[in-house]
């Protein structure tokens, strides 16, 4: 598969949580750095995401957010 993402991330699944319709995906991509995606629970299923599989955090956003108190 190509992507036109540039930002991909290799990593380790460490926690798949499903909810009613929503699964958050916890991705370690090394450093003690984990990205947390939300997917449907239909997307998990047809990627076959368990914890301990590997997969790619690919970001695409068009903002970035900060926020401080």
């Amino acid at each position: 598969m190509k992507i036109s993402a540039r930002n991909q991330i290799k990593g380790k699944i460490v926690e798949v949580t499903k909810g009613a319709t929503t699964s958050h995906v916890r991705i370690d991509i090394g450093n003690g750095a984990v990205v947390t995606a939300s997917i449907t629970n239909q997307a998990v299923e047809e990627l076959g995401l368990a914890v301990g599989g590997s997969a790619y955090a690919v970001i695409k956003a068009s903002d970035v957010m900060v926020a401080v108190d």
